[in-house]
């Protein structure tokens, strides 16, 4: 029996390869301009995040198996008694074809009762599959607790699965479905931009210093006066005109203002659980040798018989004998340097590193003070 510890070296390296290549093609390509509805967002205007706790009925016996799940039975018994149907105490309802669910679905800005949303529904208990399920109806909260929808519907569940004889085929998940317009708003929430005094606030999505100021100068420039100001690195004040209708078109103008933002601080991203590794164009390096050598262990283990003598008194027994081997692949002195991504990726390549080894690489680069760039491990 051998046990071997080798890494897969030529695949992971034509892997490395490939993706640094990419990376660098495109850095290569000259920085563009963006609106600044792509660069950041008005305070107020986002989604609200809604929840509810329901039942899916009219399974075809994938539901929950309440002897596990006793909440199922719980709630199916409270929302009966609402409807006017009692069940007897100490029942034991055995229901299969009913699953408890939680719902959940995003309430967009500006939403008004009567408004229909998509809404997702998630299996919370043992129940198979939800598919040919019915949602009732259940109503959707938000954080501060009030209903703003209600949901109702049939399932459209993209899995499909089957059994017979022990065995057992899926494809997809089949314990979380969807309903197409399958709430209707009941309540809005108040959004009221520019209520002191028309100002009106512009949310940087990733706060920058630099930006902020090319994107306060871009847009007085395009009304030919003073009408923005930054308040800091990630929050820039509009002065907007006091009439609804006009601080509507005064907005979308301002998020048709082309802005090019400063150029990205230079980043490593190294996913230590998948092996990726990533780059932005402002990496460099300055000049270092690097020495890389893979390590090999290998484990022989030779089962030997310990035969007795024939008048002996002794027992056949079984002996392991255990042998191991450690090579060290050999592994030169290389010269890495570059100022740009592709001499970047070009100088890596050539150490001939698997995206692991390569991580630890980058990682010793950055202490010796060759890497010229922030290293964040994921």
């Amino acid at each position: 029996m051998r046990y071997h510890q080798v890494s897969a070296k030529h695949f992971w390296q034509r892997v490395c390869a490939i993706a640094l290549v990419c990376m660098a093609c495109i850095a290569a390509l000259p920085a563009q301009a963006e609106q600044v509805r792509e660069l950041s967002s008005f305070a107020g205007v986002r989604n609200n995040q809604l929840v509810g706790y329901g039942l899916v009925v009219g399974l075809d016996g994938t539901g929950d198996q309440t002897t596990q799940a006793p909440f199922t039975s719980q709630s199916l018994a409270n929302m009966l008694s609402q409807l006017g149907v009692t069940i007897p105490q100490g029942t034991n309802m055995q229901l299969r074809n009913v699953a408890a669910v939680m719902v959940t679905s995003d309430l967009p800005p500006f939403a008004r009762p009567g408004q229909e949303l998509d809404i997702v529904v998630s299996s919370v208990a043992n129940a198979s599959s939800l598919r040919g399920g019915t949602l009732l109806m259940t109503p959707l909260k938000g954080a501060d607790g009030d209903t703003y929808a209600m949901a109702q519907g049939n399932m459209l569940v993209g899995g499909v699965g089957a059994e017979a004889g022990g065995s057992s085929v899926q494809i997809n998940q089949q314990a979380v479905g969807r309903i197409p317009n399958g709430a209707t708003v009941e309540k809005e929430v108040p959004l009221n931009l520019g209520a002191n005094g028309g100002t009106l606030e512009l949310q940087l999505d990733q706060a920058d210093f630099g930006t902020a100021q090319r994107m306060v100068t871009a847009i007085n420039n395009e009304f030919g006066r003073s009408v923005a100001y930054a308040r800091n690195g990630g929050v820039i004040a509009l002065d907007g005109p006091a009439d609804n209708n006009a601080r509507v078109n005064f907005m979308a103008r301002v998020e048709n203002v082309d802005v090019t933002p400063t150029r990205a601080p230079a980043k490593v991203v190294v996913n230590a659980r998948t092996g990726s590794v990533v780059m932005n164009q402002a990496v460099t390096l300055r000049e270092a040798a690097v020495a890389h050598g893979n390590l090999s262990i290998t484990v022989d283990a030779n089962f030997a018989v310990s035969q007795p003598n024939p008048l002996g008194e002794g027992e056949t027994v079984v002996v392991p004998n255990a042998d191991i081997d450690v090579e060290q692949q050999e592994a030169y002195l290389r010269m890495v340097e570059g100022a740009q991504l592709s001499e970047v990726v070009n100088a890596l390549n050539a150490l001939g590193a698997t995206p692991q080894d390569l991580m630890s690489i980058l990682e010793a680069l950055k202490q010796a003070g060759a890497l010229r760039a922030e290293l964040e491990v994921i």
